[in-house]
């Protein structure tokens, strides 16, 4: 079995799971898809180490790192790569070029009976595959961009679409003021990584229309490669008609039931009043757009739907809230932006209409 493999393409169409040898601070600031950290190396001890490489150089810092990582600690850690090959025997290993750390983490692995493949040239040469990707990914598919007022279903159809890509899927983020969730949004390095992972496999599959949810520059904190703003804000519009009971349904659900029993699922002392602490953080960071009648409006009425649900644990008054907040603050907002658009309308419909448009145009 070769040592090193450098195939990164069947990476990405095989979604090979990886073991990610870098240290913690290293992979929240960017990894791939289906990678798992299992440092060689803490945060501190990483520290430790690059010091004693600039004081005392290369031979020393490896001494040093041996030293640190010894007895019951490097057991802990060579363990954790075995029941992670156990569980996924085609894992690749990785450190940052390919270099020293996966090579140690390769040979204590063979000590004990086993082999495992690493990447070469690391997560650089990898991340060095996938920009270029990433880059001139929009030569090769024909965007269709997926739009509708707020709580139309956009994103439940996208992702019943074998050609669709869920941006907001991939950013961990509603795309709206009250799109936060509580888990934290991916970095901007793991948006790419993870939206070029998409777009190899997709083309691989054969289709050349993809279809988009409609995004501005930024979801969240993330935002759009530079390659693809042009490409989608210039691209057809198919335009999810859904009637407005549906829409305060479905926003309903997703904002407010969900949400909730994500809150409740995440270890809060008290799992609804974090949950009203984000809605009214959201609501004040449209404060200025609402203006000050309409927002103590909705705080309001906001306020006597969250007494409600405490009284009686009824939904029902947040319908209301929900209304107030599509019919005053989203629609005029998203029709004054689809009317300076409307030259890139191709279509308007209902979900079944939208889908039987889309495949019709593949």
């Amino acid at each position: 079995m070769s040592e090193l493999f450098d195939d990164f393409k069947s990476i990405v169409l095989n979604n090979t799971p990886l073991i990610d040898v870098r240290a913690p601070i290293e992979f929240k600031k960017g990894a791939f898809f289906n990678a798992l950290n299992l440092p060689i190396m803490s945060d501190e001890e990483r520290h430790e180490v690059g010091i004693c490489y600039k004081n005392r150089g290369n031979a020393k810092a490896v001494e040093l790192g041996h030293e640190l990582v010894s007895g019951a600690i490097k057991e802990q850690r060579v363990q954790a790569w075995l029941d992670f090959m156990d569980a996924n025997p085609d894992a690749l290993l990785y450190c940052f070029r390919g270099g020293q750390r996966s090579k140690i983490a390769q040979q204590w692995i063979g000590e004990r009976g086993r082999e495992i493949v690493r990447l070469k040239g690391g997560y650089k040469a990898f991340r060095g595959y996938l920009l270029p990707e990433l880059e001139g990914s929009c030569e090769h598919f024909k965007p269709i961009i997926l739009g509708g007022r707020t709580g139309s279903g956009k994103t439940i159809e996208l992702k019943k679409m074998q050609n669709a890509i869920d941006l907001e899927g991939l950013a961990n983020h509603r795309g709206s003021s009250f799109g936060q969730k509580i888990t934290p949004q991916t970095s901007q390095i793991d948006f790419e990584n993870n939206l070029t992972y998409q777009l190899i496999q997709k083309r691989e599959e054969g289709f050349g229309t993809l279809v988009f949810e409609d995004e501005g520059k930024h979801i969240g904190s993330v935002f759009m490669p530079d390659s693809f703003t042009p490409v989608m804000s210039n691209s057809p519009l198919v335009i999810l008609e859904t009637p407005l009971d549906e829409r305060i349904d479905i926003t309903l659900n997703e904002y407010v039931i969900e949400a909730q029993k994500a809150y409740d699922g995440a270890g809060f002392t008290d799992a609804l009043n974090a949950w009203q602490e984000s809605i009214e953080n959201a609501m004040y960071r449209i404060k200025r757009r609402l203006g000050n009648q309409k927002y103590s409006e909705v705080f309001a009425i906001f306020e006597d739907a969250l007494k409600e649900q405490k009284r009686s644990g009824s939904f029902e008054k947040y319908k209301e809230w929900v209304e107030y907040l599509l019919s005053e603050y989203y629609d005029p907002m998203y029709d004054y932006q689809i009317q300076k658009r409307s030259h890139l309308v191709a279509f308007r419909g209902s979900a079944s209409e939208v889908h039987e448009y889309i495949k019709s145009i593949i």
